[in-house]
């Protein structure tokens, strides 16, 4: 392997370890109490890590996290709980979520250079897709494994109630990166030029 590609390797695995991290840290250690359940910053930070990273490297962040939880057994999820007990708690489908949420605020993102409206629009996109799993997993772990009954209340309690927090969340999670990546890539790419010269 070649100095670039090292290098190139060594600065993808830095930008995934640090939202991996980033997540660990927001998920045990940052949240607002609030009723019913706390207020946290975990869907920002999933859609931040396509946003930042791209697809590619934004989802394998989030599948690492979920990894190091479902299978290490590793304190890292709500509650500093893991292991595949996990997948009975209602809220498991948003880590799941988190996977798709960075993919597709990743891809949605497409060129670093977008637009203003194109991070936004792909904020929302990674939103809408952690939700689209979280919310339908909740009903199901709810009803069919806790046997509870009143399905809508639970949904609006433990989940809608939550979203006006992600939009405004996400909506500004677009605008810094909109702001921060392209000036990040554009001294990289200004760097690698000087050194062909």
């Amino acid at each position: 392997m070649d100095k670039s590609k090292s290098k190139n390797l060594t600065k993808d695995i830095t930008q995934i370890a640090l939202f991996v991290a980033l997540m660990i840290v927001f998920t045990l250690y940052v949240s607002i109490p609030f009723f019913p359940v706390p207020l946290t910053f975990q869907t920002v930070i999933c859609v931040c890590a396509g946003l930042f990273l791209g697809k590619r490297k934004g989802a394998i962040s989030m599948a690492i996290y979920l990894f190091m939880g479902l299978v290490c057994h590793l304190p890292v999820f709500s509650g500093a709980t893991g292991g595949f007990s996990s997948v009975f708690k209602p809220s498991f489908g948003y880590i799941i979520g988190f996977v798709l949420a960075a993919y597709a605020a990743g891809a949605v993102r497409g060129d670093r250079n977008a637009s203003t409206k194109r991070y936004i629009l792909a904020a929302a996109v990674g939103f809408a897709c952690c939700y689209a799993v979280g919310i339908p997993y909740f009903a199901i772990i709810w009803k069919f494994y806790l046997g509870k009954a009143d399905i809508l209340p639970a949904i609006i309690s433990y989940n809608v109630l939550y979203m006006p927090k992600d939009i405004a969340l996400c909506v500004l999670a677009a605008l810094v990166a909109k702001r921060i990546v392209p000036v990040i890539f554009r001294n990289k790419d200004t760097s690698t030029v000087t050194k062909t010269l």
